[in-house]
């Protein structure tokens, strides 16, 4: 992006930038690079000429592989004067194949074989997918104890596998009905895993089945949708035509196959195609990203342009990546330069004393070179709660401000929603689910500011008492006087705040869910004096928390009246089971720029931004190389490239993982301005020892530029 984050224009980009964006506005165009060339720049640029040249915002779609990467170009739509007129439309497949389906349901819902072709159809988050999820194959899983009796999984996590499975199905284009002998196909393993497959294929086949049943459409069946009854359909070619006359397509190596193939379809019909991708990504290719398959459309292009001068030439870099890409396996050219420079490493005996150090040296960079604590980034490629709150409780302690980003994190696992479902529970005694000491205590700790945890045990001990499943808080007068002095009479108010406005709220007409949170938040939780007045973070799990339970009421609420069953206390199963989190663009939107990023490395390279120091931690981990262990799907075996029946084999697994830590590692390098810190600690976060492949790898790079500590 331009200096200050404002939009780009011909005067921020270098010369060669601005004849790419000043190029005839018609035929296709293929632009290629490194990360860091300016390409996403460019696009921007490129779109803020068109407008200038008075093409109608309309007749435009920005293509993207994912919704946190459409902010260069709504920041741009958004300061840009425009004349008035249509807007301009940032979508991804999904938000266009919603549209799609949405527009042309009555025409294809019938064929497609709904069972209430004339009713609306439902669309599903992730959130409310795993819902009906649970509703249809419960069931299954409890009149038939023996599925899924050879692995060891939480309910929630074998669900939202199920669901990873159809939605590859449906991005890469194979039937769903052949997961599992694609599966089977391809396990060389104990023969017991085998039924596991069948299970899960099952389990999907009957969740499609009720979708068909009850017009309810999950992202896989969206896709599915668009792909076969909407696209053929001649009505939707001529729509196409004219609608949508220039598409400029964002990162196609992080999209899909069927991205790739319906835009190769659509070429020849625009006015005018501009594509980007860049060399060596592919970070999604768990969630069916395919960088072979969008190469494409770099063939199909008429011009191909390749940009090679990065934004930030530094050949100390460059190096780096060539001889860490060496060092894993892959051949790479020689380039001029000394990782030497950029590289600062220390090794520990123990994980707490590598903490130690990165945040003095992070610090450090602050104090003494003035960097701005939103140039550094802390990446690990597993970020658990523990290390999160180390690193957190580091940082506060020498006055530097944190930001992190875990998508996959399940909303159970937020402090900030265990706070909230507590309080919900105490305010709806008819739900039966009167928290425990435990959670109250918890809840406490959160939602007064100040209260610590021996007093907050002190006060759920002598005045939290819960009768016939009905928590109730008395009144602080009621405990005896020693008490009330060791707890202090300033967070006895809380308490007494707390419970007076539970108590207001119970003698009023019931709200719905969401309503209620809203509420609790407004009214108390954000007041003076309690946990979220000033905690970003938790303003921010409760507006997603909100909005998870609009969606859910909106789509839910009218099955749950039918059935009898209380909204809130359905919600709180949910999220208790696991329920885990719908990516909300505001997380990524909304964020203290100005704060240290502690971030999963993948996750940081979906950010597409690069940052002035990294700190890689514990360099010796397998993270780094080894895939999450999934028992029910396979990102490999799923995909285009895979071919089906052939066997995944261990050499198979070693090559993939030198590729992930390959990949990871240059693309951190590829987004960083001006150093890397490597921490490294002999016993890791469970108490192991860590020689992991990107550590190794190190070493060669080390040995191989003449470095004298090379024993690393």
């Amino acid at each position: 992006m331009a200096p200050n984050g404002s939009s780009p224009n011909l005067f921020t980009l270098t010369a060669a930038q601005a004849e790419l964006v000043a190029l005839p506005v018609k035929g296709t165009i293929c632009l290629t690079g490194q990360p860091g060339t300016g390409k996403t720049t460019v696009s921007v640029a490129r779109l803020q000429g068109m407008l200038a040249a008075g093409i109608p915002g309309e007749s435009i779609l920005v293509l993207l592989p994912q919704r946190t990467l459409a902010e260069p170009y709504q920041r741009m739509l958004r300061d840009e004067v425009r004349p008035p007129g249509g807007e301009v439309d940032v979508l991804t497949l999904g938000g266009l194949a919603r549209r799609m389906v949405q527009l042309y349901w009555p025409m294809i819902a019938a064929d497609a074989g709904f069972a209430s072709p004339d009713s609306p159809p439902t669309f599903l988050t992730m959130e409310l997918a795993q819902y009906f999820m649970a509703e249809i194959v419960g069931p299954m899983l409890d009149s038939n104890p023996e599925m899924f009796t050879s692995i060891t999984i939480q309910q929630h996590r074998l669900f939202s596998q199920i669901l990873d499975n159809l939605n590859k199905a449906a991005v890469v284009g194979f039937d769903h009905r052949s997961l599992g002998a694609r599966l089977q196909a391809a396990w060389t393993g104990e023969s017991s895993q085998l039924h596991i497959y069948a299970d899960a294929q099952a389990c999907a086949e009957a969740f499609r089945q009720a979708c068909y049943a009850r017009n309810l459409l999950d992202y896989s069946l969206q896709i599915e949708l668009f792909r076969d009854f909407i696209w053929p359909l001649p009505l939707f070619q001529t729509h196409l035509r004219t609608h949508y006359r220039h598409i400029i397509a964002d990162n196609l190596e992080e999209d899909t196959p069927v991205t790739h193939h319906l835009l190769l379809e659509w070429l020849p019909l625009l006015d005018s195609a501009w594509l980007t991708m860049d060399e060596g990504g592919g970070y999604r290719r768990f969630l069916g990203a395919d960088p072979e398959s969008a190469d494409r459309l770099r063939l199909a292009c008429e011009t191909r342009v390749v940009l090679h001068e990065p934004l930030n030439p530094s050949d100390d870099f460059r190096a780096l990546a060539a001889t860490l890409s060496q060092a894993l396996g892959a051949p790479a050219e020689q380039v001029p330069g000394d990782p030497r420079r950029i590289l600062t490493h220390a090794s520990h005996r123990f994980q707490p004393e590598m903490l130690d150090w990165i945040v003095a040296q992070a610090e450090a960079l602050v104090s003494e070179k003035g960097i701005p604590p939103g140039e550094i980034a802390v990446l690990s490629p597993f970020l658990s709660d523990a290390l999160r709150f180390s690193l957190q409780e580091r940082f506060r302690k020498v006055g530097l401000p944190t930001r992190s980003h875990r998508p996959s994190r399940a909303l159970c696992e937020e402090p900030a929603t265990r706070c909230l479902l507590t309080l919900s529970r105490l305010a709806h005694p008819q739900w039966g689910v009167a928290p425990s000491a435990e959670a109250m205590v918890l809840m406490l700790m959160m939602a007064v500011d100040g209260l610590d945890l021996v007093r907050a045990q002190l006060l759920v001990a002598e005045l939290y008492r819960v009768e016939a499943r009905i928590g109730r808080m008395a009144a602080f007068e009621e405990a005896p006087t020693e008490l009330r002095g060791r707890v202090t009479y300033t967070l006895g108010e809380k308490w007494d705040a707390l419970r007076n406005w539970l108590l207001d709220y119970e003698s009023d007409s019931p709200a719905a869910f969401d309503i209620f949170l809203s509420r609790l938040f407004g009214e108390l939780l954000s007041q003076p004096g309690f946990g979220f007045h000033d905690d970003f973070d938790a303003g921010a799990v409760t507006a997603n928390v909100i909005e998870s339970v609009q969606k859910f009421r909106w789509v839910v609420g009218r099955f749950l009246d039918e059935q009898g069953k209380n909204l809130g206390r359905e919600y709180l199963h949910l999220v208790q089971e696991g329920l885990v989190a719908a990516q909300y663009v505001r997380n990524w939107e909304e964020e203290d720029e100005n704060a240290v990023l502690l971030s999963p490395a993948f996750t940081f390279l979906m950010r597409n931004k690069a940052v002035d120091y990294q700190f890689w931690l514990n360099i010796g981990s397998r993270g780094w190389s080894e895939r999450l262990y999934q028992p029910l799907t396979h990102p490999y075996v799923l995909s285009r490239s895979w071919p089906q029946g052939a066997a995944w084999k261990d050499e198979n697994e070693v090559e993939a993982s030198l590729a992930v830590v390959r990949t990871l590692s240059v693309g951190l390098i590829q987004r960083c301005r001006k150093g890397i810190y490597l921490g490294m600690s002999d016993i890791g976060e469970r108490g192991y020892e860590q020689r992991g492949a990107l550590l190794q790898a190190m070493q060669q790079v080390f040995i191989r530029t003449g470095r004298e500590d090379a024993h690393v």
